[in-house]
């Protein structure tokens, strides 16, 4: 779910690296872990089979890894690995946004992953389309109080913030890689979308600091990609207003009033401007899926209670090729079944909660958000890693519109100028390649462009980890 545009060293420490401290108080349990443990640690995390799962032809692992000892912060992972060629092919890490929702709930069950949950919520059937056809993908739920991702300190779900997330998830990464060596040196890619587009560039700074002075970095960067992605609050929100009125979602006179009233400049709103969005939202939107404006909705009260509970600080959360709008039900009571958290080696602390979608506590109490990525985006260009930027047209949370309007004041000098891309012969959307960077629509696709349009999205995947620019016909 997105934020709407604005919510004693000592002498001797300061002379010591950045990564110093970080193997001296996150990584130190490394230090004389035997091959044979961490051999049998992956062996312990090996899924055999999920209840009500098509048998498959490539391995799974799920389970625990502690990034913080003494707060007892675990963060839960799943891997699926390539279907053929899983130990040549790259690792793409995928995470989704919120703050606090799912890779799980999401990427994995409805969009990316292998596996989509019938509706009785009690088996799984094979997605035709899941990107380890081209990649092991692991997914993170991430930070902790996602999912089954959890803490022992409980004021942790309520501090949580940009900051701590991209170093919860660097540490990660590095212990992960200690548990599964074969993927040291591989190459690596992240993937997300929706606030995954603080999450995936934040994380890709931190493990480019970190790795830059080794020549031959265990987390091999290569390069990330995200999608329909909150970039920068100032500029994603004019262009949010103005996919609103331009796809006659609100009337010219609230249009109006949202500009006049609202600064965007600043993380909190002015009252006028927070009554003025309300009544677009409350009055003239209607019952639609903000996440896909020309799909249905889900009529689950369930659904719709969630919905609206987080309808006033953000602009909403999500969902056609035989699109289900109530999928995320699904998931709900797949993965809150006990045989199923005994296959997955998950909620082995007994977490006192229930495993959903997202956290509310996480999404209320957010604490530090970057205000604009663009920054950072200028400093991973000149760093030469690949980036794509997609966007699933038919969303109106974080549209088309608002991440067009943000990377045009990258700056960034045309290499290949806008064209349409094709997928079995019909327009799967636009593009344009910049010196740095490439941008793409999915044409007919919402906020989760697999989930909508999978086989676009997946043409979309082989070509930016080919580095090839999108088909031309």
């Amino acid at each position: 779910m997105e934020t709407i545009l604005g919510k004693k060293k000592s002498l001797l420490s300061l002379s010591l690296s950045p990564a110093f401290f970080f193997c001296a108080f996150f990584l130190c349990d490394l230090v004389g872990t035997s091959r044979a443990n961490r051999t049998n640690q992956q062996q312990l995390d090996h899924i055999t089979a999920l209840p009500g799962q098509p048998p498959v032809r490539f391995k799974q692992f799920s389970g625990y890894v502690t990034v913080n000892e003494q707060h007892g912060r675990a963060l839960f992972y799943w891997l699926t690995e390539a279907v053929a060629d899983a130990d040549r092919k790259p690792l793409v890490l995928w995470l989704n946004g919120g703050p606090g929702c799912s890779s799980i709930a999401y990427g994995e069950s409805e969009e990316i992953g292998p596996f989509r949950v019938n509706k009785t919520g009690s088996s799984l059937y094979l997605n035709k389309y899941s990107w380890n056809k081209e990649a092991n993908i692991l997914f993170l739920e991430s930070p902790a109080g996602v999912g089954f991702s959890y803490s022992n300190t409980s004021s942790d779900l309520k501090d949580s913030g940009d900051e701590r997330t991209a170093q919860d998830a660097l540490i990660f990464l590095t212990k992960w890689m200690s548990r599964f060596p074969q993927y040291k040196y591989r190459d690596f890619y992240i993937a997300g979308e929706s606030y995954a587009g603080h999450y995936v560039p934040q994380l890709a700074k931190k493990i480019h600091d970190y790795y830059r002075p080794s020549k031959r970095p265990i987390i091999n960067l290569k390069g990330f990609l995200v999608g329909n992605a909150v970039t920068d609050n100032h500029y994603d929100s004019i262009g949010t207003v103005s996919y609103w009125w331009s796809h006659s979602m609100i009337s010219d006179t609230t249009y109006r009033a949202i500009l006049s009233l609202c600064n965007f400049t600043h993380v909190d709103n002015s009252p006028g401007c927070d009554k003025a969005l309300e009544y677009a939202m409350n009055h003239e939107f209607g019952n639609i899926d903000q996440y896909s404006i020309y799909t249905r909705t889900c009529m689950s009260s369930s659904a719709n209670a969630t919905r609206h509970h987080r309808l006033k600080k953000t602009f909403i959360r999500r969902r056609a090729y035989s699109y289900d709008p109530c999928t995320e039900n699904y998931a709900e009571k797949y993965f809150n079944r006990p045989e199923v958290q005994k296959a997955m080696h998950a909620n082995l602390t007994g977490i006192p909660y229930k495993w959903t979608a997202c956290s509310d506590v996480l999404i209320k109490h957010w604490k530090d958000s970057q205000f604009s990525m663009l920054p950072t985006y200028k400093e991973l260009i000149a760093a030469g890693l690949r980036i794509w930027v997609f966007s699933g047209d038919t969303d109106s949370v974080v549209p088309v519109t608002a991440t067009r309007f943000s990377l045009s004041h990258l700056g960034l000098s045309v290499k290949t100028r806008w064209y349409p891309w094709y997928s079995t012969r019909q327009v799967g959307g636009w593009t344009e390649v910049y010196h740095g960077l490439t941008f793409a629509t999915v044409r007919g696709a919402g906020h989760e462009v697999p989930l909508f349009q999978p086989r676009r999205g997946l043409q979309l995947f082989k070509s930016f980890l080919a580095g090839h620019e999108l088909p031309k016909s």
